[in-house]
């Protein structure tokens, strides 16, 4: 097992067990960092502290990520708690349901401004705001998928919004890099997750993913949680602006 002893890490995104973010804060736990995981708002604080309560050490903040007011004052809380900050991991992404069940063509300008301001403008702010935090270097890893670059049905605005997530990493990486910050994605393949049940397309994704992939499977969430332990840790520290994919090698395939 890889050691992060020492490091402070927060995990943004955890919505239920489910969840990658979970899976990922699990293993980062498991290896020896010290977790703050966000929950959103006051609705879903009781269940947000049950849950984290489950991991050893870790502790619960709120933080709405559309809020810079609500990030300002969780990075406070974070530097009077831990001092400094080692791994930032964003898996935040939404849009409204409705833009995921009409044609692309039919998207809303509100509905384009939701996805890009919570899925994409979240991650600039989240590392700005750790970026000071973060003075021995870092690791910010936030998540993606392959409707970023294909055409997925369904996926719509969110494919845009995840275009623009992996561009957004590449100019994070360029800026604080000389930080010894480094800023990757992770591009896994479809998991039922609580967030992917939104998309119209999943049976069909899960299914395709399954007969055309190389493995002839889908991802296990534990596999991107894996990946997620590589690139935080030492081994992981020659790679940044990149986004990997743990997708069982679906994306490497024409047809």
């Amino acid at each position: 097992m890889l050691s992060l002893q020492g490091r402070n890490a927060i995990v943004f995104g955890v919505a239920n067990k489910r969840s990658i973010a979970w899976a990922i804060a699990q293993r980062l736990q498991a290896a020896g960092a010290k977790l703050a995981i966000t929950y959103q708002n006051e609705r879903l604080e009781a269940e947000a502290k049950d849950m984290i309560s489950a991991l050893p050490g870790a502790e619960a903040f709120r933080c709405d990520v559309s809020n810079d007011a609500e990030i300002d004052q969780l990075f406070v809380q974070l530097k009077e708690k831990y001092g400094k900050l080692d791994i930032l991991v964003h898996s935040v992404a939404f849009a409204p349901a409705e833009e995921l069940k009409n044609n692309f063509l039919q998207t809303s300008r509100e509905g384009f401004r939701i996805a890009h301001d919570v899925s994409v403008y979240s991650l600039i702010a989240v590392t700005r705001a750790a970026a000071p935090l973060m003075t021995e270097g870092g690791s910010v890893l936030t998540l993606t998928y392959y409707g970023a670059e294909k055409v997925v049905p369904k996926y719509n605005v969110m494919g845009v919004a995840k275009a623009a997530l992996e561009a957004t990493v590449r100019y994070l990486a360029a800026d604080v890099g000389a930080n010894k910050i480094r800023v990757n994605a992770i591009s896994a393949g479809p998991i039922k997750t609580l967030a992917a049940r939104g998309i119209g397309s999943l049976g069909e994704m899960l299914k395709t993913q399954a007969e055309k992939s190389p493995l002839k499977r889908n991802v296990d969430v534990n596999e991107v949680a894996d990946t997620a332990l590589f690139l935080a840790s030492d081994l992981g520290t020659g790679i940044t602006g990149e986004t990997i994919y743990v997708d069982c090698g679906y994306n490497i395939m024409g047809f």
